[in-house]
């Protein structure tokens, strides 16, 4: 009988990420009331950085999860109707925020896999001329698909400048240099990339959506413009999340000390997710999306469950089901945060490991040589 392997446990689901001891020492620090200089010092430095990251007019942050500021959003940009692109759950998200929002809701929708098409979004804007704004996932994580989100926002401000572009960065910011320059809200989450706990959103915010909720007000919670007023000035309109800031500016401060740059960040990424995928093709296992996002590697198996299962019991690792339709067909493995390659290198041994327990193919390591060989660091 296969004995057990003992071992640290390993977190890679795709949110939330492993929190480094460095940042977790950062939030351990006495409380900070949010209403005093020192903590207002911080709340700058955090929003400076933000802004720099996203090369935004303007950053807010919520205490609340993403969908807090997916809802948020809504709010803000549109009245009456909205168009909403689906190819996963998160997508699907963007439609039921809208109907319980009492908005009409134009949908274009796709199996999870697929990735949406610029032909069809200029379709739907011609068909629909009441469309106020547009809500898209850069990553949907559901299924880890890359969505075309520069190409979709480019038509749409050339079909009317004055729809606003909602773009889900949550499994996105952080991991790839996000082209900004036809989006007017760009979500994020603290607890991807950043490595953070969950409960702080954030969203960036264009020039033209400034003025638009400056002048706009709506909501009471989510009131963008209320909250931008007291932004500006480094403080909340209601409580904020303040140990979750004090990590989110530990995040860049961290990244100083390393002497990493964003794009040192986004190119390792982009190896790290490149190399993985083929080592998992190398064993037999088939990516599900079209066109993968570099934030998880995604595989279709009718072992999925199986997998899983082996890995936590096994190797004590978490990796991450899918979700509703398909729960038990694929498994999702992070490459959000900065990843160390030993615990990569771990993980697809696990999963090699997982198919020989299975008696599907003989442990030789080959996922391990394709990942090191795909190596360009």
């Amino acid at each position: 009988m296969e004995s057990k392997i003992i071992t640290y446990p390993l977190l890679f689901t795709p949110g939330p990420t492993p929190t480094p001891e460095y940042i977790r020492q950062a939030m351990a620090q006495p409380t900070l009331h949010h209403r005093t200089a020192e903590f207002e010092m911080i709340f700058a430095n955090a929003r400076k950085n933000l802004q720099k990251m996203l090369n935004m007019s303007e950053i807010l942050m919520l205490a609340s999860s993403g969908t807090g500021a997916m809802e948020a959003c809504i709010v803000a940009f549109s009245s009456h109707t909205i168009l909403s692109i689906n190819s996963g759950k998160f997508g699907e998200r963007f439609t039921a925020i809208g109907k319980a929002l009492n908005r009409k809701v134009v949908e274009i929708s796709h199996e999870w896999d697929t990735p949406a098409h610029v032909a069809e979004v200029e379709k739907a804007l011609e068909s629909h001329s009441g469309i106020e704004c547009i809500c898209l996932q850069i990553c949907e994580s559901a299924g880890g698909l890359s969505q075309p989100y520069k190409e979709i926002a480019k038509i749409v401000k050339q079909h009317n400048p004055n729809i606003f572009v909602i773009a889900d960065g949550i499994t996105a910011i952080g991991v790839e240099d996000i082209d900004t320059t036809y989006i007017d809200a760009l979500i994020g989450g603290s607890q991807k990339a950043f490595m953070l706990p969950p409960g702080l959103a954030m969203i960036g915010l264009s020039q033209q959506a400034s003025n638009h909720i400056e002048s706009h007000s709506n909501g009471y919670y989510f009131n963008l413009g209320k909250e931008l007023k007291n932004q500006r000035k480094n403080t909340t309109a209601y409580t904020a999340a303040t140990s979750i800031i004090i990590g989110l500016q530990a995040y860049f401060d961290m990244l100083d000390e390393k002497g990493f740059t964003h794009n040192d960040i986004y190119q390792y990424n982009t190896t790290i997710a490149c190399a993985t995928r083929k080592a998992l093709q190398a064993i037999g296992l088939q990516i599900y999306p079209k066109n993968p996002a570099n934030s998880m590697s995604v595989v279709v198996s009718k072992y999925a469950k199986d997998i899983i299962k082996i890995l936590k019991t096994h190797y004590n690792i978490t990796i991450a089901n899918g979700q509703d339709r398909l729960k038990d067909k694929i498994f999702r493995i992070n490459h959000m945060g900065y990843i160390p390659l030993h615990e990569l290198s771990f993980v697809l041994n696990a999963i090699e490991l997982a198919l020989q327990t299975l008696g599907i193919r003989q442990f030789n390591a080959e996922a391990n040589r394709i990942f090191f060989q795909n190596l360009r660091l």
